[in-house]
C-alpha cells in the first residue's frame, strides 16, 4: 500500500506565476525591418534588472512596458526622454505638479531610483 501526500492547493498557481515571470523576462528575438535577423540582446546588469523591476510597478497604469492603451488618459512612458521623465517624477515627488496619485507614488522612490526608472523607460522602443 502506498501513501500519497496531497499537494497544497497553492503550488499550482505558484508554478504558473513563476513560469509566466520567467517567460515574460526573456528577451524576444525578432526580425529587423527588411527580414534581417535582429541583434542579440545585450545581457542585463544587476542595475538594469533592478530598474526594470521598479519600472514594472508603473505598468499597471501606464501599460505594458510603458505603452499606454489607445485613447488612455494616462500618458505612455516608453521612449520619452529620460530627462523629461525624471523631471516630471521629481515634480510629483516635490508636490509641484498636480496629480491624483503620482505625488504619493513618487515619494516612495529615491532620486537614484527615479533616474534609473526614467532611463529604463527612455530606452524602451
Amino acid at each position: 500500500m502506498t501513501t500519497t501526500i496531497p499537494r497544497p492547493a497553492w503550488r499550482l498557481p505558484l508554478r504558473w506565476a513563476l513560469l509566466t515571470a520567467m517567460l515574460c523576462a526573456q528577451p524576444v528575438l525578432s526580425a529587423a525591418p527588411g527580414g534581417a535577423p535582429a541583434a542579440a540582446p545585450v545581457p542585463a546588469t544587476d542595475a538594469a534588472l533592478r530598474a526594470r523591476s521598479q519600472a514594472a510597478a508603473c505598468t499597471s497604469c501606464h501599460g505594458p512596458a510603458g505603452r499606454a492603451p489607445a485613447r488612455s488618459t494616462i500618458p505612455p512612458l516608453a521612449g520619452r526622454p529620460q530627462a523629461e521623465l525624471a523631471a516630471q517624477m521629481q515634480a510629483f515627488k516635490a508636490g509641484t505638479r498636480p496629480a491624483t496619485v503620482m505625488h504619493q507614488i513618487a515619494k516612495g522612490y529615491s532620486d537614484d531610483q527615479i533616474a534609473a526608472i526614467a532611463a529604463w523607460f527612455a530606452a524602451v522602443r
